[in-house]
C-alpha cells in the first residue's frame, strides 16, 4: 500500500459544556446517549493501544513507523483526556459512568495478560472499527446538523485523528507479527472476539444509559436511534462493507481512501480555539 499518512498531534481542549451532556444532539436523548456511550470506552480502550504498540518498540525499527507510531501515541493520550473530561461532564449529570468503565478496565486487563500478539491483533481490530465509526461521521454531515458545537468539534477531532492514524497499528502488526497465514489468522480471529466484546458490552451500557436518562419508555427515541444505526441514514448498515473488507487477506486500511476528510482538520483547529475567545470574554 502506498499511501503514508503521517499523524499530527493536535493538543485541543473543547470545554465542554457539562449542563448538555444529556442534550447536546437535537435528536434528543437517545441520540445524545449513542454517541455518549461510546465515550464511556475510550479512555481505558485508548490507554490499551498505547500499551499494546509499545509493547513492541524495541521491534520497531523502520524509522519512519516508528515516528507515526509515537504520534499515535501522542494522539491516542489526547483523546484520553479529552474523553475522560467528557466523561465526568456525565458523571455530573447522574450517569453511573464509573462503574461501565471499572468493567472496561477488568475487560482489559484480562486481555493484558494474553500474549503481546494478540494484544496488539486486538488494537488492530478495534482501530478498524472506530476508523469505520469515523468515517461514517465524516461522510455525513447531516449527523453534527444543529448540534452543540463544542460536542460537535470533539466528535469530528475525534473522527479526523482515527482516520489519519487508522493504518500505523496496522502497519506495526505487519512488521513485528507479520504478513503470512498465521498473522491473518490472528488478526482476524482478534477482529471477531474484539466486536463481540465491544458490543456485548456496549449494548446494555447503552440501555442503562438510555434508562437513566428518562428515556426507557420513549418509543419515539428507541425509534430514532434504530434509524441512526440501521435504518435512514443507517450509518451501522452502511458501515458493513468497509467492516468486512477486514477479512480480506490483503486488506491494508488505505483501501479506503478517505484522506479528503483530513483535509477538515485545520478549519477546525479554528474552530476549538474561538472556543477560548468565547470562554475569555465571558469571563
Amino acid at each position: 500500500m502506498t499511501i503514508q499518512v503521517d499523524p499530527v498531534r493536535r493538543n485541543l481542549k473543547f470545554g465542554l459544556p457539562a449542563g448538555k451532556a444529556l442534550s447536546w444532539n437535537p435528536g434528543g436523548l437517545h441520540i445524545s446517549q449513542f454517541y455518549n456511550t461510546l465515550s464511556i470506552f475510550f479512555p481505558a480502550g485508548e490507554r490499551f493501544f498505547i500499551q499494546s504498540v509499545r509493547n513492541y518498540r524495541q521491534e520497531i525499527i523502520d524509522p519512519h513507523l516508528k515516528e507515526q507510531v509515537s504520534a499515535f501515541i501522542g494522539q491516542e493520550g489526547f483523546h484520553t483526556r479529552e474523553h475522560e473530561e467528557y466523561n465526568e461532564a456525565l458523571v455530573a449529570a447522574g450517569m453511573p459512568i464509573e462503574a461501565m468503565d471499572a468493567v472496561v478496565v477488568r475487560l482489559l486487563e484480562l486481555v493484558k495478560k494474553a500474549p503481546r500478539s494478540l494484544q496488539l491483533a486486538a488494537t488492530v481490530a478495534l482501530e478498524h472499527l472506530t476508523a469505520v465509526l469515523g468515517d461514517m461521521l465524516l461522510r455525513n454531515t447531516e449527523l453534527m446538523e444543529g448540534v452543540d458545537p463544542h460536542y460537535s468539534a470533539i466528535w469530528r477531532w475525534h473522527a479526523i485523528e482515527e482516520t489519519e492514524h487508522k493504518a500505523v497499528c496496522f502497519d506495526a502488526f505487519e512488521q513485528v507479527v507479520g504478513k503470512g497465514i498465521q498473522a491473518y489468522g490472528l488478526r482476524v480471529g482478534a477482529f471477531l472476539l474484539a466486536n463481540a466484546l465491544f458490543w456485548s458490552l456496549f449494548v446494555p451500557f447503552y440501555t442503562v444509559m438510555v434508562t437513566k436518562g428518562g428515556g426507557l419508555l420513549n418509543l419515539k427515541g428507541w425509534w430514532k436511534v434504530i434509524n441512526l444505526t440501521v435504518g435512514r441514514p443507517g450509518v451501522l448498515r452502511r458501515a458493513l462493507p468497509d467492516w468486512m473488507d477486514f477479512f480480506r487477506p490483503g486488506f491494508h486500511p488505505w483501501m479506503h481512501d478517505n484522506r479528503e476528510f483530513l483535509d477538515q482538520a485545520e478549519a477546525l483547529m479554528d474552530e476549538v480555539a474561538a472556543f477560548d475567545v468565547n470562554r475569555l470574554q465571558a469571563a
